[in-house]
């Protein structure tokens, strides 16, 4: 069965809201990177659900869907991304008690999860991962697309 995994583009600050990655041990590839903020669906949520749910455990924030962006799909992990654009609503940023931030002993090759907001016009100098999506995301903000 195919994995669904739901993303947040969330501008605040200024910038834009970012999980800095670092130290991961579980990718030989790649140790320190960003990405963007989510996760895999939980029982009958529906995508915007799984999307304002992880961007809380994660930011510690409740946002807004405002509307789907992208959509990619990796064969390797049988898995579909879809990324949806977010307003933020209220909450304090950085706040997110999430199980990545749980000290469990399955997140230990995970390396450091670090909430970041980043100024849009260092966006396209980062490690942004997935690197098709960081390509269209830079795009759109330079068409002025978010």
């Amino acid at each position: 069965m195919e994995r669904v995994r739901v993303a947040g583009i969330i501008k605040m600050n200024g910038g834009y809201a970012f999980m800095h990655r670092k130290n991961v041990k579980k990718r030989k590839d790649i140790q320190e990177y960003y990405t963007f903020p989510g996760g895999g669906l939980e029982d009958n949520e529906t995508l915007e659900e799984g999307v304002i749910r992880e961007i809380k455990e994660e930011f510690g924030i409740t946002v807004k869907v405002v509307r789907k962006l992208y959509e990619i799909y990796f064969k390797k992990l049988n898995q579909k991304e879809i990324f949806f654009l977010c307003k933020y609503v209220e909450g304090e940023f950085g706040t997110g008690d999430g199980p990545e931030f749980s000290n469990n002993p399955k997140y230990i090759d995970s390396g450091e999860y670090l909430p970041e907001i980043v100024k849009e016009e260092d966006i396209e100098s980062l490690l942004l991962l997935p690197p098709e999506i960081k390509e269209k995301f830079v795009e759109d903000l330079k068409k002025g697309n978010l």
